[in-house]
């Protein structure tokens, strides 16, 4: 079976491309690997799917409709992973134009080629920013999402609209997985694992927002690409009156408190962090935490590692990769 994963270059693309291939599948990656961070981590994750005779490689644009639309009828995709977008709640504040390219043309884009090609499913990636100013905890898939609290936010709200709307019009069976903060080796140097670890390591001071008083639904890479993969291979099914459509959080069903968090990584580096007490950041959030009970009763899908199991395994990396 051939599946297009988009964002083969990124953190979660990475994971779930070297899962797939592990399974035997032909997989296609498409990614433009920009300069949002350091494109050589992107380089160096696509050298260990490149030595895979399964895997190919589309170097492109998702707002060059013609490139996503010659890569749909090059490589007909049965199941489509469409991850790639522009992350980033601070940056959206800086570069909105990069949020609409990706994340809205990019996406129609993507949903043409579904159109076009009908792939068996597509699951795509929404994240947690949809909730915005909901403080109803734990988030759940039924809670309000029109009160988004930044652009990204706002950009993964009308990715899920469209995606309804091309699974209402055209028969297309789609899930969208709204991501909860993710953690591990070969993760993004603009996410708050990496740099505080780098930060810890050089003994520089870690900026706290919020003085601290932030608790995230952190969930370990290895989770994610399970509950992924559980998805990718459950279309959903069209029902009388409701398409083949389905939204589920994803994540660890556990927000830890930031200082524990921080704690963990002290106690994987052997140093002490030197904390900068800073006030709420515009466009952020105070805590996320996922309900994941319809995500675990389609799919059986339940995290298992907890951030006293991760973060070391996150720091080994990090200290191999970066020779630290």
């Amino acid at each position: 079976m051939t599946i297009l994963v988009t964002g083969a270059a990124g953190f979660i693309g990475f994971h779930v491309a070297k899962a797939l291939l592990a399974r035997g599948e032909e997989v296609v990656g498409f990614d433009n690997i920009n300069d949002y961070y350091d494109p050589s981590l992107k380089r160096a994750r696509l050298e260990h799917l490149a030595d895979q005779r399964a895997f190919s490689f589309v170097k492109a644009d998702l707002a060059d409709a013609g490139a996503v639309r010659d890569t749909f009828a090059r490589f007909e995709p049965r199941r489509v992973v469409h991850l790639a977008a522009q992350a980033g709640v601070r940056y959206s504040l800086q570069n909105p134009q990069a949020y609409i390219d990706s994340n809205v043309t990019g996406f129609l884009n993507i949903l043409e080629g579904c159109r076009a090609h009908r792939p068996e499913h597509l699951a795509f990636a929404s994240s947690s920013s949809v909730y915005g100013l909901n403080t109803t905890l734990p988030f759940a898939e039924v809670d309000k999402t029109d009160s988004p609290a930044s652009l990204y936010g706002a950009t993964k709200k009308a990715g899920e609209a469209m995606a309804h709307a091309y699974a209402h019009l055209f028969g297309l069976p789609m899930t969208g997985l709204r991501f909860f903060t993710v953690y591990g080796p070969w993760g993004r140097p603009d996410m708050s694992p990496m740099i505080f670890t780098k930060a810890v390591l050089e003994g520089r001071p870690i900026d706290l927002f919020n003085h601290g008083h932030h608790a995230r639904d952190f969930t370990y890479v290895d989770d994610i690409v399970d509950g992924v993969l559980r998805v990718v291979y459950t279309a959903p099914a069209a029902q009388p009156g409701k398409p083949a459509f389905e939204i589920y959080n994803i994540g660890h069903n556990e927000p830890v408190p930031l200082t524990d968090f921080v704690a963990c990584i002290e106690q994987a580096t052997g140093k002490k962090a030197i904390r900068n007490l800073l006030p709420m950041q515009p466009g952020d959030v105070a805590e996320t935490h996922a309900d994941i009970e319809r995500l675990a009763a389609a799919t059986g899908f339940r995290p298992t590692t907890p951030i006293e199991v991760g973060i070391p395994r996150f720091v080994r990396w990090y200290r191999e990769y970066y020779r630290v």
